[in-house]
């Protein structure tokens, strides 16, 4: 993150000097812009790994979630490691915190609909325990990588858990 700067994203880009920052004046306006354009990135991304249709039992929905945590860590990995770059100055930056939790939510309304297909009876709080360890595991497997990630049998047995919880 030290090294996002105006002038870098110009060079990056190959725009003439000044462009950035005429689109976004400061660097809190500039990393704001960066979270709205890494949501879409993200939800496209996703939407990719994931099957065309909603999932309808838990075995479908632990799949399509381990696809994106195996996504995440190999073929995306540097889209990964971006958004933690993110949410790590948004820890350091309150504008920032408060845009990265805007567009979790929006994730969140959109894929708490799974949830409530496959028989959540609880879909916001279960989605917060289901999203924070498929999280768990890709930043597990960044830091430390194994030779085959694969979580889904985990998955899978955490979405029966919360799903028949009372």
């Amino acid at each position: 993150m030290r090294g996002l700067t105006h002038r870098a994203v110009d060079q990056t880009a190959g725009l003439p000097e000044g462009s950035t920052s005429n689109l976004f004046r400061t660097r809190n306006s500039l990393l704001e812009g960066i979270v709205e354009r890494f949501t879409e990135r993200e939800r496209a991304l996703f939407e990719q790994v994931a099957t065309s249709d909603l999932p309808v039992t838990p075995e479908d929905l632990g799949r399509t979630l381990a696809r994106c945590a195996i996504d995440s860590t190999q073929r995306t990995r540097s889209v990964t490691l971006a958004r933690y770059a993110l949410l790590l100055e948004g820890a350091l930056t309150p504008s920032l915190q408060r845009r990265l939790a805007d567009a979790g939510a929006a994730v969140n309304a959109w894929a708490t609909q799974w949830l409530r297909v496959v028989g959540s009876r609880h879909p916001d709080r279960d989605w917060n325990i289901l999203a924070n360890y498929a999280t768990g595991l890709a930043l597990h497997e960044l830091a430390h990588p194994t030779e085959v990630f694969d979580p889904t049998k985990r998955i899978i047995e955490l979405i029966k858990i919360i799903v028949e919880a009372p």
